[in-house]
């Protein structure tokens, strides 16, 4: 349904159907009944003497000046944004609103960086000077990615607000479930329940917002109770070309908006040629989110005067439309004209503006000269105020024992297997699995789960937030975890008894995700970048399917420190194993995440240092990790919080050792004093006697159950050693050195149940040479090459299992090789 005329139109969906319609149509009615209402002479007067209409313009004027063959992905044919934004801000600050998180495409980022988040002007002309260097670590990025974080005066309000812009890739709207998660903890940590206090703005292009999917998935989330973010204003520079392609070769729909339709969001068109009327629309979409607290979409209808970057020639693909373009007058020239013609204001008073502006451009391009050096860290979107030193250094270089005391590995254990509310009806399977917990606890053992619930809730006990995410982690994807139980007798009663553990412990939130990966692996790792004292975590139902995640993986988690200097400690959970169900069920794809670390395989580390395995983690860019114990995976998840910094922690999870009878830890292995094992050495007969062995087995994760087993079939445990790597990233040179040397007449040979092209082969081995100096040749037992992660039939996965073990235990199997 369209409300209006132009400049100014409204799109509602389904008003039949529509709850919040009436309601919509008695605040525009409050507002005016035409769009836009007639403003004050002095309303008129303070939006062109505040510089709102004119500092958008110039500024990009003066880049265009100053560096005319530079890309800026400049906002010419959309300058009225910086006034719109504004608006948006003034109008939710004096709603209460006092922290804004943005998120924003290329175009026009520096003029916000400038205009309104208030970035100093000279650090943005800093970093169109090729010839200053880097001060930080890591390799930066271009300046149009770039993201802040600015705390505030609001001129018109006179209250503080703070405005953080997230930093971004050039893959369009992946920021857009980052700055719903970011938004999202900053809600949570200061108890903003109804969303009054944070916010977020999401900028937009025509084409990307109607061709994105990521889009659709942000929507989707904005009304779950363990996403929402209580309404977003979205808005749109719609320029009506995606690069050099048209809309009518873009997208089905009539608008590029209409994908907000979905969740019957209200969507104002509105021309950006006509000042008045964009402010009067940004005014009422901040105060429909400030009443109902759902998401607003204003559609900036604009154009693009230069190509898709200065560089570009628009007139190759465009002519007819780039004709008329070149005959527009800029919006504020049109204004100032219109302006002056009525009296507003006079010519002396729009040159003297201009000139205002223009002075203080040049007095910061003059400051700028004087810079040296480039601070990537002064662009930081979500700066950690304690947690690292004055010059962002950790405050130690050492990490505590990860061990707990036997009376809180108890006390866990016991709510873990028990229902922490009384009159509570539990399923009579779920009883049979509490009692099996039980039991483990009362044998100071655990098995997967509950090492999990002690990790857990050893950590909310110390204050630490934890937040677990994904399709079906509630239950688990494999029915083990069970952290939300449900009345069997009461609809939608549940009980979370991680919550009952401690009388003033840290909120533990479990939720199930919408079915997507690609939104939800965003919202958490915005979710995570709010503060380092939480542990957030994201499950994949099955490890393969974070590959409809890879954009947020490969441009934000993996460089995520390199490019922004911002440091993460998501964990990603990825079921992985070769158990025969299928090509889709198999792998988590870890050969992708190994070769992404930023190790060298050719280097030998000063095994010699001190604290050499904090320093490893603390220069890597992600710890990947296969656990093959539970008390290894305990250890692990609590070492990623009482690390003094953040990395994010890649751990490839099992699914049959959730319940394998071997795949069980001690409590002695859990005490205090203990620490998560990056190399698990053979501690059996083998060891005993190392000159007697032959063979020295390394694996990881699952595959050294099917070779113990195997082993003990064949009789060979005092001629074969098997030793486990469970840190696989950062490599543990010094450890696996010691282990080799241990064996001086062993055979090397790396054994894993992947394909050969797959699983972890093509990282160990030129790790492992260098380690040994390239004295020894390293072996391979595993599957041949193949393009499919898995085989589908049973039988023929049984098959290669046997050939692979057939191969790692013949001792003869590499003499024709040497």
């Amino acid at each position: 349904m369209l409300i209006w005329t132009p400049p100014c139109q409204l799109t509602l969906s389904h008003p039949q159907t529509n709850l919040g319609f009436m309601d919509c149509m008695n605040l525009i009615s409050t507002k005016s009944s035409t769009c836009p209402p007639q403003p004050s002479l002095g309303e008129r007067s303070l939006l062109f003497r505040f510089g709102r209409s004119s500092v958008g313009w110039r500024f990009e004027e003066f880049l265009q000046r100053k560096w005319s063959s530079e890309k800026r992905f400049g906002l010419e044919g959309c300058e009225v944004l910086i006034p719109a934004l504004k608006t948006i801000i003034d109008k939710s600050s004096e709603n209460g609103v006092d922290y804004v998180i943005m998120g924003m495409p290329h175009r026009g980022r520096l003029n916000v960086l400038a205009n309104v988040i208030r970035k100093e002007l000279e650090q943005i002309f800093c970093q169109f000077d090729s010839k200053l260097e880097a001060a930080d670590e890591g390799s930066g990025d271009v300046k149009y990615h770039l993201g802040m974080y600015h705390r505030r005066i609001n001129r018109v309000t006179d209250r503080n607000i703070t405005l953080s812009l997230v930093a971004n890739p050039s893959h369009l709207e992946a920021a857009d479930p980052v700055v719903m998660g970011k938004t999202k903890a900053e809600q949570f940590y200061c108890g903003d329940t109804e969303g009054k206090k944070v916010m977020s703005i999401l900028l937009h292009g025509d084409a990307a917002f109607a061709g994105q999917g990521i889009v659709y998935e942000t929507f989707h989330l904005s009304d779950l109770p363990s996403y929402t973010t209580h309404g977003t204003v979205h808005v749109v520079v719609n320029n009506q070309i995606g690069f050099t392609t048209d809309p009518r070769m873009a997208r089905s729909s009539p608008y590029p908006t209409d994908v907000a339709r979905v969740v019957n969001a209200p969507i104002f068109h509105v021309n950006s040629d006509d000042p008045e009327a964009v402010m009067y629309v940004c005014n009422v979409a901040a105060e429909w989110r400030s009443t109902f607290h759902k998401d607003v979409v204003v559609d900036l209808v604009c154009y693009r005067r230069n190509g898709h970057n200065e560089m570009d020639e628009p007139m190759f693909t465009q002519p007819l439309m780039y004709k008329q373009i070149r005959k527009q007058k800029p919006v504020l020239q049109k204004y100032a004209e219109l302006l002056v013609s009525q009296g507003v204001v006079n010519q002396p008073e729009y040159e003297e503006e201009i000139s205002k502006y223009d002075k203080i451009c040049e007095e910061a391009f003059a400051r700028s000269k004087d810079e040296k050096i480039l601070h990537i860290k002064h662009w930081l979107d979500s700066p950690w105020p304690g947690f690292f030193t004055l010059d962002g250094q950790p405050r130690s270089m050492s990490c505590p024992s990860t061990g707990l005391t036997e009376d809180i590995l108890t006390h866990i254990g016991s709510v873990a297997s028990s229902v922490p509310v009384e009159n509570f009806t539990i399923h009579g399977g779920l009883s049979r699995i509490l009692k099996t917990r039980g039991e483990l606890v009362k044998n100071r053992t655990v098995d997967w789960a509950l090492a999990e619930y002690m990790a857990f809730g050893s950590l909310l006990k110390e204050g630490i937030h934890i937040r677990l995410s994904g399709q079906d982690v509630e239950r688990g994807t494999f029915s083990h975890r069970h952290h939300v139980l449900h009345d069997q007798n009461v609809d939608k009663r549940t009980c979370i008894p991680m919550n009952h553990l401690w009388p003033s412990q840290a909120p533990y939130t479990v939720c199930n995700s919408s079915l997507s990966e690609y939104g939800v692996l965003g919202f958490e790792l915005g979710f995570a970048m709010a503060s380092p004292n939480a542990l957030v975590l994201w499950e994949a139902q099955f490890g393969d399917f974070h590959n409809t995640a890879q954009c947020i993986i490969d441009q934000f988690i993996c460089p995520g420190q390199a490019k922004w200097v911002r440091q993460n400690g998501i964990v990603l959970l990825l079921p992985h194993g070769m158990e025969g169900m299928g090509p889709e069920h198999s792998s988590a794809r870890p050969e992708r995440f190994l070769q992404m670390c930023n190790d060298d395989p050719d280097v030998l580390p000063n095994l010699e240092e001190a604290n050499f395995d904090i320093n490893q983690l603390y220069d890597c860019n992600w710890v990947v990790v296969n656990c093959s114990t539970p008390g290894n995976f305990f250890h692990v998840l609590r070492r990623q919080i009482l690390l003094p910094f953040r990395k994010p922690l890649i751990i490839f999870t099992p699914k049959s050792l959730l319940r394998h009878p071997e795949a069980r830890t001690n409590f002695d292995e859990m005490l205090p004093g203990t620490h998560f094992q990056r190399v698990i050495p053979e501690n059996g007969p083998a060891s005993q006697n190392p000159e007697k062995v032959k063979r020295l087995l390394l694996c990881t994760g699952k595959v050294y159950y099917d070779l113990t087993r195997e082993r003990a079939a064949r009789n060979m445990v005092e001629e074969v050693a098997i030793t486990r790597i469970e840190q696989l990233s950062p490599f543990p040179f010094d450890l696996l050195l010691k282990e080799v040397q241990k064996y001086p007449n062993a055979e090397l040979a790396w054994c894993q149940e992947e394909h050969k092209n797959q699983g972890y082969y093509d990282y160990v081995k030129p790790r492992l040479r260098t380690t040994i100096n390239r004295s020894r040749p390293v072996w391979y037992a595993g599957r041949d090459p193949a393009a499919a992660p898995a085989t589908g039939n049973k039988k023929t996965h049984l098959t290669e299992l046997q050939r692979l073990l057939d191969t790692a235990f013949n001792l003869d199997a590499f003499k024709n090789l040497a």
